[in-house]
């Protein structure tokens, strides 16, 4: 396996530049397209005299729209140079739902997020949540003042759960070809001959793989974040936990705490 697709959001943030020039140096390692994507829902008048008038309106708001996007897409263009190859893909949508829909040709996604729950929380902004919850792919999350690329040196937060079996393969790529993979297992459930079949396994893959059993002294998710401090480690991949309550997405404790405090990049899967 390896990535032969990888779509990235774009939008006017300032961490955007930064995000699709990882995306694209990562592109450039698998030799993979890069494709960038950036939507805006048009939103209906709030006000207007007659039909015509509302259409009239919507017309103005979705060449505005337009514009913008094409300025999105300029700084897609400036920022990708390092990919072997590009694609473009906009759209009048939700920005999540674009992003979710383009996601069916790709094999991992790269996206700018934290914990919060809100739903595309700018014009051109794609909210985490919906998106590990319905794309159905790897999803790479890249902190705002993140610029390393990612997989030197990685954790892999594991549980005995679908989500982190589909992080882990999600990962494959990035496992086989880091100097070093910590697999590491935490929690009351833990067990690290579990954690040492799943080592054995990826070292079948090529991995340079081994097992950790860790204690939280405060949570669970600092003391995975301290052990990949410690090891200087570049990637975080875990399963993305949580549930979804009226179109909101409420991460788990350990997911929240690691999305909100971490400074490397994180595979997740859903």
């Amino acid at each position: 396996m390896s990535y032969a697709n990888i779509l990235v959001s774009v939008d006017f943030a300032e961490a955007a530049a930064n995000r699709v020039r990882l995306a694209a140096a990562l592109a450039r390692r698998f030799d993979a397209t890069l494709t960038g994507a950036a939507a805006a829902e048009v939103p209906a008048p709030p006000f207007a005299h007659d039909i015509r008038d509302a259409q009239a309106q919507y017309e103005r708001t979705k060449a505005k729209i337009l514009q913008e996007l094409e300025r999105v897409e300029a700084v897609f263009a400036r920022c990708a140079g390092a990919a072997p190859r590009t694609a473009w893909s906009g759209g009048t949508d939700r920005p999540f739902a674009h992003l979710v829909e383009r996601g069916r040709a790709a094999d991992l996604l790269v996206v700018g997020g934290t914990a919060e729950t809100e739903i595309d929380p700018s014009p051109f902004g794609v909210a985490l949540g919906p998106v590990l919850m319905e794309a159905g792919r790897p999803v790479l999350v890249v902190p705002p003042e993140t610029s390393r690329e990612p997989g030197s040196r990685i954790v892999v937060a594991w549980k005995d759960t679908p989500e982190a079996r589909r992080a882990v393969s999600g990962a494959l790529p990035f496992l086989r070809s880091a100097d070093r993979v910590f697999l590491v297992t935490i929690g009351e459930d833990a067990r690290l001959d579990g954690a040492e079949e799943v080592a054995a396994h990826l070292i079948l893959h090529g991995a340079a793989a081994t097992a950790h059993l860790l204690t939280a002294t405060v949570s669970d998710g600092a003391e995975i974040l301290r052990f990949a401090r410690e090891q200087q480690a570049d990637l975080i991949v875990m399963g993305a936990y949580g549930h979804s309550r009226l179109q909101e997405w409420a991460f788990g404790g350990a997911t929240r705490s690691i999305l909100a405090a971490s400074t490397i990049c994180c595979l997740m899967a859903h």
